[in-house]
C-alpha cells in the first residue's frame, strides 16, 4: 500500500511541475497566450488585406501578450495611420507599437 501511495504522490508532483512549466513569464508566453496572440495576428493581417489602400505584403505584424507590433516600409504616412487604426479595432489588442517607416 505504501508503494502505491508513493507512486500516486510522485505522479501528482510530476503533474504539478508540468503545469508550472506551461505558465507564462514576463518574457515568455504560456500556451494559451500564444494561441490567443496567433489569432490576433491573423485577424489584424486579414483586416489589412481587406483594406484596398494597403499592401499587406509591405506590413509585418507580430503579437506578444496582446501587444501588436507593426513594421515594414510603406509609401505614405496616411497608410501608416490607417494600418495602426485597423490594428487597434481588432478585439483582443491591448496596444499597438508602430515601427513602420516611409519608403
Amino acid at each position: 500500500m505504501k508503494i502505491a501511495q508513493r507512486i500516486v504522490t510522485l505522479l501528482f508532483a510530476g503533474c504539478l511541475l508540468a503545469a508550472a512549466g506551461c505558465g507564462s513569464t514576463a518574457t515568455r508566453e504560456g500556451t494559451g497566450e500564444y494561441i490567443d496572440d496567433s489569432v490576433i495576428t491573423t485577424k489584424v493581417k486579414a483586416e489589412i488585406l481587406n483594406e484596398p489602400s494597403l499592401k499587406s505584403s509591405e506590413i509585418n505584424v507580430e503579437t506578444f501578450k496582446g501587444v501588436v507590433q507593426m513594421s515594414g516600409f510603406v509609401s505614405s504616412a496616411a497608410k501608416i495611420d490607417k494600418a495602426v487604426e485597423i490594428a487597434r479595432t481588432v478585439k483582443g489588442v491591448r496596444s499597438v507599437k508602430n515601427d513602420m517607416r516611409l519608403k
